[in-house]
């Protein structure tokens, strides 16, 4: 039987490898790393498809370092401390390099197997190459994650497709001996999702029956299945799905948004994922219109954290049904937008005096802090003054939302900053 398209062209040098230019380009850091023989224990954090496993392959290879690989999937403490000890005797060697640990879904090692990789990683037995889907500093323990480099990799953007089909088509012998027509790639490109590994195995899919194949779109959604009942957590419609849910709750709709939840409750989703997904959304959407909603959204995450399937599905179920409920603001998440154009457009603006910190004489005879008013000395605790650089005097940023609480936010702006800020 043939090996998969995806295995059959898998890259076997930098030069090779296609995309993640900021990390394997001519300039690239990991290229840089090669290059000087240093390569630092790293996790490749990114989106499933992208090259995280074929790039630690080349690591490996390109520095002439012996290469062991886990899967956190299957792989439990004592298969961590036989390949730490396999590692430690190829150290014993004069000549040798430290070897590459590579832990495959780095994030599904639970804290004891990831304390296990600690002292090998500290005394330089190993160096570790983790890849993780999900964000690092979440899902590896700090002490870990003190010890590794964290490098993103990004989704294949649309010319990194068409190049690594192109590729496919002239380096694979199977294909190359067919006739391959690339009419149209539109549908081709949407339903891999940025996902490479997905898109070659699509490709040849649609190619591997015929000697010579035409690609339209009307090829690819006919021949693909796309109403799929299944929920693949490392594809296209995990992303999908969570951003139906996200959506549901966003535009107040209890019921679709417990529907999302169930499919991915049923699908064997991460609760952790789905918790931090809806913490987000309490400060994105909600806000200040109802701040109790992240403090709910809070203890959601630490609730499933520690308590897992199946119960915790009443809690993911009682908080989305929460925040569907709630009344939404997205103004603290525009405000911040807005300072953070502000401040890269008008760049670093001098600390007026009066704000400034005096912990010395020589600030305080530069009147640091001077004409500073200590608002607990006036009535209701407020005074009018300044605390904007010169330049933004009046700027304003934050504009309340449409709901009560931000309504009284509006007011009491109003009243104190009278027309300073135009509320």
């Amino acid at each position: 039987m043939s090996q998969p398209l995806a295995e059959r062209i898998r890259p076997q040098s930098l030069d090779d490898y296609i995309s993640q230019q900021h990390l394997v380009g001519k300039d690239g850091i990991l290229t840089n790393h090669i290059k000087h023989g240093i390569i630092p224990s790293l996790i490749l954090w990114g989106p499933p498809g992208i090259g995280k496993t074929t790039l630690a392959n080349i690591i490996a290879k390109e520095s002439a370092r012996p290469f062991y690989t886990l899967s956190a999937i299957s792989s439990g403490v004592k298969d961590v401390r036989e390949v730490i000890d396999k590692a430690k005797k190829h150290n014993g060697l004069f000549t040798a390099k430290n070897p590459i640990l590579f832990i495959d879904e780095i994030h599904r090692f639970s804290k004891s197997q990831q304390d296990s990789l600690l002292g090998a990683v500290e005394k330089g037995w190993v160096t570790l190459v983790g890849a993780t889907t999900e964000n690092p500093s979440f899902e590896v323990i700090p002490a870990l994650l003190s010890r590794c480099q964290v490098y993103i990799l990004n989704s294949f953007d649309k010319d990194d497709m068409i190049a690594l089909i192109h590729r496919a088509m002239e380096k694979d012998e199977i294909l190359a001996a067919k006739k391959i027509t690339l009419q149209e790639t539109d549908a081709l490109l949407q339903v891999s999702g940025g996902d490479a590994r997905k898109l070659l195995n699509i490709f040849d899919l649609l190619v591997a029956p015929e000697d010579e194949t035409v690609i339209t779109n009307e090829l690819v959604l006919k021949k693909i299945q796309k109403n799929t009942v299944k929920y693949d957590k490392t594809g296209e419609q995990h992303y999908d799905i969570v951003s139906a849910f996200i959506k549901s709750i966003r535009g107040s709709d209890p019921n679709a948004a417990v529907y999302w939840l169930a499919r991915m409750i049923e699908g064997g989703e991460d609760v952790k994922f789905i918790a931090r997904r809806m913490l987000i959304l309490a400060s994105e959407d909600i806000g200040n219109a109802n701040p109790t909603a992240l403090i709910l959204a809070n203890n959601t995450f630490q609730s499933v954290a520690v308590i897992g399937y199946p119960e915790s599905r009443i809690i993911l179920s009682q908080c989305a049904i929460y925040l569907a409920n709630s009344p939404k603001s997205n103004a603290s998440y525009m405000a911040i937008g807005e300072a953070q154009r502000l401040v890269k457009a008008t760049g670093d603006l001098p600390v007026p005096l009066h704000l400034r910190n005096a912990p010395t004489k020589l600030m305080k005879d530069l009147n640091y802090g001077k004409e500073y008013k200590y608002s607990h000395n006036y009535p209701n605790n407020f005074v009018v003054q300044e605390f904007m650089p010169d330049e933004l005097s009046n700027t304003k940023l934050y504009e309340p939302g449409q709901n009560s609480r931000e309504q009284q936010f509006r007011n009491q702006l109003k009243d104190r900053w009278k027309t300073k800020y135009n509320y």
